[in-house]
């Protein structure tokens, strides 16, 4: 039985609903929170169980049969992150799992200027420590995260964001149909190839393809990243969110997210959504 904790999430839903479409539903296995918010795949035939990362208990149940496991990133950094992963890593040994997958990151590394990355490099050190088979799935970056970083500027004409560089924006549907391919397919040991789309974007290039979309001017604003903090704080938002925003762009200016990769593309059978064809589908115009 293949398990998809966080499937109450984007991604870990995702990957259910791909599933879905290549194994029978009773081969499917879930781990969420929230039992509740799961009825509809229960329904389907997919076994429900709660686990929850800082309950061990809770997770041996829910990985009870497992072949295989697939752990989607909690959204808890830091020091409590890494140990509900190792908590998590722990019990699917224990529960007998053949392989352990893990929604890493393309740029992960404990050097990296953006914090996720770091959390992302120490669980993968878990990992290979464990001594289980696994898989790194170094995912591109989440194409929807650039709909905040945009936040008013398709209604100001103004992108304020400070120096960056590109990055391989991607979406969780491309990236939830690759790991269904993934589990059911392919054997991959330690970090997957980057699972990325076809481009990298800086914040000037998505300036101008939104510009195109809407059909008025966007212009972006260069500014330094102490007057994008002070930006951020007067829109209200916390200093830990504030210092992950910051990361992103610096790690970006480091190179971190430039590099592209056909993997996407083969696992998927097709090319992955384009960024223009994104913003269509998720920016109110």
């Amino acid at each position: 039985m293949i398990i998809v904790t966080g499937a109450n999430g984007k991604l870990g839903r995702g990957v259910v609903e791909q599933l879905l479409k290549l194994i029978p539903a009773e081969q499917i296995g879930i781990s969420v929170r929230d039992v509740s918010q799961a009825q509809d795949l229960k329904e389907r035939g997919v076994r429900v169980r709660h686990g929850d990362f800082a309950q061990a208990e809770s997770l041996l149940n829910a990985f009870e049969g497992a072949s295989q496991v697939l752990l989607v990133s909690t959204g808890t950094l830091g020091d409590a992150g890494i140990r509900q992963h190792q908590t998590a890593i722990d019990t699917a040994k224990k529960s007998g799992a053949g392989r352990v997958l893990y929604t890493s990151h393309m740029g992960s590394s404990i050097m990296s200027y953006f914090p996720p990355m770091v959390h992302h490099a120490a669980t993968e050190d878990l990992l290979k420590k464990s001594g289980v088979r696994h898989t790194s799935l170094r995912n591109g970056f989440y194409a929807s995260s650039l709909v905040g970083l945009i936040g008013d500027a398709v209604k100001t004409g103004e992108l304020i964001v400070p120096e960056d560089g590109p990055i391989a924006w991607t979406t969780h549907s491309d990236l939830a149909q690759a790991i269904a391919v993934i589990l059911t397919e392919k054997n991959w040991d330690g970090p997957s190839p980057n699972l990325t789309a076809s481009e990298a974007f800086d914040m000037e290039g998505i300036a101008a393809m939104v510009s195109d979309i809407v059909g008025r001017p966007i212009y972006r604003k260069v500014v330094k990243d102490e007057a994008y903090r002070a930006y951020l704080t007067a829109q209200g938002f916390p200093e830990v969110r504030i210092a992950i925003i910051l990361g992103l762009f610096r790690a970006s200016r480091n190179g971190d997210f430039t590099q592209t990769s056909n993997a996407l593309a083969d696992l998927i059978g097709r090319p992955a959504l384009t960024l223009r064809d994104f913003f269509k589908e998720s920016l109110s115009l």
